[in-house]
């Protein structure tokens, strides 16, 4: 079984509540904002040509592919400049729609029998829907060994781009192009070297870390679990991290899918691993009581307040748009991948928390098929790379095509992942993971243990089936 089939049922968009589409819209539309922000910080080095020819294409004159997606604005405008360079060396044309209701107006489409030749997906749950009712055209194994060669993780985009088509048989359909990092920690260089901290490389020496700093005198962490309506997820963002960092790829679509049970002691021991952190007052601004009512926006003041509140926080690289103005991404605040254990390095490398985009295709033609050829040559991530807000896996790509030096660096942790996996509570349906994940994440920050918690969030997750 396929590790999507497993995160859908019955055709059902398991991210499908209003809460859980506000926080993922909410947050991936930050992410970009960021993403391209972070541009205008220069790279110090020139761009060089990257070791590989221009694409090649054959002669398409006269073909048209049509691709509907839901980038809009500075985005919409860097993947035309893609596909500009398609349509230059092919002689094709390419017609780009771009929605921010692509997610409803494409089931409607292929379910009316009139689909674009591609699309552009935001997370795997629809596409898998689409694939299940032979909404999808199978890229075939060829794209599939490529994926699994080609990017970094090669195995867990080809996972992530398979689906069970109509008859259950599982085949690749989805093409990761642009996606984004969560397991970042943010600090401010100058404290670190006020107090002569150095970056932590192993979970084992974030934990020292932070205990060095409170002996100090000093506090670790900023952490906020407050967003309204959607207060918790950001507490779900630090458990599925730990659980990549703590159990097997399996493992942890098992338990986004709950053939693995949510009060498994596995997943006990990550949110007790959350709690070392959030649940210990020497750890955190404010102390724990603090940590269900700040809300995340305002979290990472403390770590520009003299002398800092804290000096670590834990968020993706949207974060930068809630700090302090004129604080300046590369100088004044900068981040550091979350570490793995080194005890569990051997077994599960340098695992990555994120999200993407996927290419799908929804109706055949030759010219589509070039396309997705086109994708798998550098410069189709090249472009995009030096416009900004975009990020990439492909091992074929020059660094130095990006266009600011964070970029790099979060491109760097990308190649240098062993696992990726999307956001668990995004693919756990609604009830879960925009329900009692979030709410029973506050109640265990106020109190509970880890195991309540557990058995709270399965039994509304048996509720359910």
């Amino acid at each position: 079984m396929s590790m999507i089939k497993q995160l859908t049922t019955k055709g059902v968009f398991l991210a499908g509540t209003a809460l859980q589409s506000l926080k993922k819209s909410t947050t991936n539309r930050l992410m970009n904002t960021m993403l391209a922000a972070l541009a205008t910080v220069a790279l110090s080095s020139v761009a060089h040509a990257g070791g590989h020819s221009a694409y090649k294409g054959p002669d398409l004159s006269g073909q048209t592919v049509t691709i509907a997606g839901p980038w809009l604005t500075a985005d919409e405008e860097s993947f035309e400049a893609v596909t500009a360079a398609f349509e230059k060396a092919t002689g094709a044309k390419i017609e780009y729609a771009g929605s921010d209701s692509f997610e409803q107006q494409i089931v409607i489409d292929i379910k009316a029998g009139s689909p674009p030749n591609l699309a552009a997906f935001p997370q795997p749950g629809l596409a898998a829907n689409m694939a299940a009712i032979d909404g999808l055209v199978p890229l075939g194994d060829d794209t599939a060994a490529w994926v699994r060669d080609n990017y970094a993780a090669g195995q867990s985009w080809v996972d992530l781009g398979t689906y069970a088509d109509k008859s259950g048989k599982d085949q690749f359909y989805g093409f990761f192009y642009n996606v984004n990092v969560k397991s970042l920690v943010w600090y401010v260089p100058e404290n670190f070297e006020a107090g002569g901290y150095e970056i932590p490389k192993t979970m084992e020496d974030l934990i020292a870390l932070s205990d060095q700093i409170v002996k100090d005198g000093g506090t670790p962490w900023c952490i906020g679990l407050g967003s309204g309506d959607a207060t918790g997820w950001p507490a779900t963002d630090w458990v599925e991290d730990i659980m990549l960092r703590t159990q097997t790829p399996d493992v942890y679509d098992g338990w986004v899918a709950n053939s693995i049970k949510f009060n498994d002691p596995r997943v006990i021991n990550a949110i007790e691993t959350f709690g070392q952190f959030a649940k210990n007052n020497d750890y955190v601004e404010g102390g724990t009581r603090a940590v269900g009512a700040t809300d995340f926006r305002d979290s990472p003041q403390g770590l520009f307040s003299v002398p800092p509140k804290c000096y670590m926080h834990r968020q993706a690289s949207f974060i930068p748009a809630f700090f302090p103005e004129g604080v300046q991404v590369g100088t004044d605040a900068d981040f550091f991948y979350f570490p793995p254990f080194a005890s569990k390095a051997s077994q599960l490398g340098n695992p990555v928390l994120g999200g993407g985009t996927l290419l799908a295709m929804t109706k055949d033609s030759p010219a589509t098929r070039e396309f997705i050829r086109f994708l798998q040559h550098p410069m189709s991530h090249e472009i995009w790379m030096a416009r900004a807000g975009f990020l990439t896996p492909h091992k074929g790509v020059n660094l130095d095509k990006y266009s600011s030096e964070i970029l790099r660096k979060q491109g760097e942790i990308l190649l240098n992942a062993t696992t990726f996996r999307f956001d668990g509570s995004d693919l756990m349906p609604g009830a879960i993971g925009a329900g009692s994940f979030w709410s029973q994440m506050v109640f265990y920050v106020s109190g509970a243990s880890a195991q309540k918690v557990a058995d709270n969030i399965q039994n509304s997750w048996d509720s359910i089936k």
